[in-house]
């Protein structure tokens, strides 16, 4: 069979149960939900670290935190490596190209291996999406912000402007014109990358009216969360601490799934399968939906990402395949697995050796149904705040400042509305996390584990000067 197209879809701080798939009350996501009835979803993905650089660099090449050295948010950091997912890919003779919000590293000029790069980044204004907004509104050199709705409030309004110049149209146009222009004696790696659910919360007026009709969840607040200093008023509307109700909590939603929403429909013209990418390439395009992290959408009283708890941590994460790849359609898989698994995914999809230090596992064995080993559970840290343990069905955060611990059944207590780390009758699953703990953080450089206790205190900061090497044979 000849080498599979591999077009990997990837969505902007997209919680894990947003999708109609996963029986959200509400949003609709028929496309989305058609590319896990068709193949695979992965019911426990998660980010290893929630938020954009540091997952990106894990999509990109296939390691964890620890490895590749980002294991906090911070911007400027130059990354040197040489074997990414697309230049490996590349080398095996494979089209690449990313389409769509930036892979937000650094320098952002820099290709990490694809051979083209259409971009938007939104504080670069030489990137090429605002290229083409200045070509159609020379005046505006605000563009998707010039609503007074920014990139982290929770504030939320219609798009403003005609709707092809919505970064979401932009980004679908552009993927739509590499597949009808490339080179078609080569396969294709294609990522559309979208800045959508990421704030602004500014979707077409039709997606924020239409859940401003249907009305929202109400957040889920744990029995240990606590409510923000004078009920977040006076607190700004980016503050990572929130307590929205009433109009606020009804838009600040509406606008979240409304982006969502109309990403759904805009990926049906990649989709379409009489003119789409499946008819363009005779069906053999393998389809892959995933996103760098969740948002916790006022969960808990939280808003934004970088925390430990489902909304922020777990991720969507689909995949379709040509059918002689053997994926049963609408198989669930059940163990942890994480964006370190996507580059060897898809270099298995492409009969490609993966390089030793990629320390992901290809998902293709879970999607056939093979039951191979897998790991036990996934490390999701984030600089200065926690490490945490989750296998998907229990989870346990350790705070690295101040040592606090929390432990959740996820089994029974899905939205981790209650902390059981101080219930005695846990004592000895709380123990036997907070030893995997120790083992997993024994030979960091930051010095939170001697090898039989957990040390708070430590410093703690987003950049390694010195990332472990791969565990061999991983």
């Amino acid at each position: 069979m000849p080498q599979p197209n591999i077009l990997l879809f990837v969505s902007e701080q997209h919680r894990g149960d947003c999708l109609g798939i996963e029986n959200h009350p509400v949003l609709l996501t028929p496309n989305m939900d058609a590319i896990a009835g068709a193949g695979a979803r992965c019911a426990h993905a998660y980010t290893s670290a929630p938020s954009c650089i540091a997952a990106r660099r894990s999509l990109l090449c296939g390691q964890f935190p620890a490895t590749h050295g980002m294991v906090g948010y911070r911007e400027g950091v130059e990354w040197q490596i040489e074997d990414t997912l697309p230049a490996v890919l590349a080398r095996a003779g494979y089209e690449t190209v990313w389409v769509g919000r930036s892979m937000h590293q650094f320098p952002p000029q820099k290709r990490f291996g694809f051979e083209r790069v259409i971009d938007m980044a939104w504080r670069r204004y030489e990137c090429d999406y605002f290229k083409f907004f200045k070509q159609r509104r020379p005046d505006d050199w605000e563009g998707p912000w010039g609503t007074g709705v920014m990139h982290n409030d929770w504030t939320a309004r219609p798009w403003h402007l005609a709707e092809d110049l919505h970064p979401t149209n932009w980004t679908v146009h552009e993927a739509l014109r590499f597949l009808r222009e490339r080179n078609d004696t080569r396969p294709f790696f294609l990522v559309v990358s979208f800045l959508a659910a990421h704030p602004p919360l500014v979707p077409p007026a039709f997606y924020l009216e239409r859940y401003l009709r249907t009305g929202v969840p109400e957040p889920v607040i744990g029995d240990w969360a606590v409510p923000p200093p004078g009920d977040g008023k006076g607190m700004g509307v980016d503050h990572d601490r929130v307590n929205l109700r009433g109009e606020a909590l009804l838009c600040a939603r509406a606008g979240y799934y409304g982006l969502l929403n109309h990403l759904d429909d805009q990926m049906r013209r990649v989709l379409n399968p009489y003119w789409g990418v499946q008819a363009l390439t005779k069906n053999n395009t393998a389809v892959i939906f995933t996103s760098d992290h969740g948002e916790m959408l006022g969960d808990h009283y939280l808003w934004r990402k970088i925390v430990p708890y489902e909304p922020s941590a777990r991720i969507p994460l689909l995949i379709q395949a040509p059918p002689h790849f053997g994926i049963k359609p609408g198989t669930v898989i059940n163990q942890p697995v994480g964006l370190e698994d996507i580059m060897p995914t898809c270099l298995d999809l492409a009969g490609v050796a993966i390089p030793p230090a990629v320390e992901g596992r290809s998902l293709l064995p879970l999607a056939r149904r093979e039951n191979p080993p897998w790991r036990e559970f996934i490390h999701i840290e984030h600089a200065p705040v926690h490490h945490t343990l989750a296998d998907g069905r229990e989870k346990y955060i350790w705070f690295a400042a101040d040592g606090r611990e929390q432990f959740f059944r996820l089994s029974d207590d899905p939205r981790e509305c209650h902390d059981l780390a101080g219930k005695p009758a846990e004592a000895a699953r709380l123990n036997f996390w907070r030893n995997r703990m120790i083992a997993e953080l024994k030979n960091r450089p930051e010095g939170f584990s001697d090898g039989t206790r957990l040390i708070p205190g430590r410093p703690y900061t987003a950049v390694l000067t010195k990332g472990r090497s791969p565990p061999p044979n991983n």
